[in-house]
């Protein structure tokens, strides 16, 4: 019987031109090729918020996938790693 790995959660501040580009709608996209559930969304400040929970590794190359395929529009990025939540039930895009 194999040791089941653990899980994270990480979140993501995207800021820059990030907005009114399709990036939030690419995030989800590049999220179907991981194993992570969670959402991205749209600030009131501009900014885009990643949630993306799953194993560390998993998580870890989808949030390198999303910062090497937007990098033309992401300026910074704020990370913040904590235990894993509740299972989302899958990747969503919140309007």
């Amino acid at each position: 019987m194999g040791k089941e790995k653990s899980r994270i959660l990480n979140e993501v501040w995207f800021s820059g031109r990030v907005q009114g580009v399709g990036f939030r709608y690419e995030t989800t996209k590049i999220a179907n090729g991981y194993e992570v559930t969670g959402y991205v969304e749209n600030l009131a400040d501009g900014r885009v918020h990643l949630v993306a929970n799953g194993t560390e590794e998993e998580v870890r190359q989808f949030i390198e996938a999303v910062c090497d395929g937007l990098s033309e529009y992401i300026r910074d990025t704020e990370i913040r790693v904590g235990d894993a939540k509740d299972p989302f039930e899958g990747f969503q895009l919140k309007i």
